[in-house]
């Protein structure tokens, strides 16, 4: 079993689509080791972000992610990096394949629904800042 990082975005939430997400995640046969829904706070949303601190977009994806409530999610599955960013879509919601999460409640580049680790480093690193009970 591997575990990953997954975020249902404040978009989603205040969309009333998070128990759709969840149900679509259970029933891809994820088990949901961690979940809270939560306001994340600015210095937490620069950590998460990061990798991005250089880019011209930066301040964006910080404000956006924290302009509300979101839903954090450990999934545990085999394979679960890939699965969760097959089952998610691409980051363009107008690109992603039918039947994604994002094609369904995305709307935009910047608000695409949800987010997950795009590699077994960055899993690690997300479920310590917002799992560190799970690791």
């Amino acid at each position: 079993m591997q575990k990953t990082f997954a975020l249902i975005k404040p978009d989603a939430v205040a969309a009333g689509n998070t128990g759709a997400i969840i149900s679509r995640i259970e029933k891809e046969g994820f088990t949901i080791a961690g979940m809270r829904k939560m306001k994340i706070t600015r210095a937490q949303a620069e950590a998460f972000y990061g990798v991005h601190k250089a880019r011209p977009f930066f301040g964006e994806l910080v404000s956006f992610i924290t302009s509300g409530p979101v839903v954090a999610l450990a999934l545990e599955k085999a394979d679960a990096i890939s699965a969760w960013r097959d089952l998610m879509g691409a980051t363009n919601p107008a690109q992603a394949a039918e039947g994604t999460l994002r094609k369904e409640f995305g709307t935009s580049i910047g608000t695409n629904a949800t987010h997950g680790s795009d590699a077994a480093e960055t899993a690690q690193f997300e479920l310590a800042l917002f799992f560190p009970e799970i690791g």
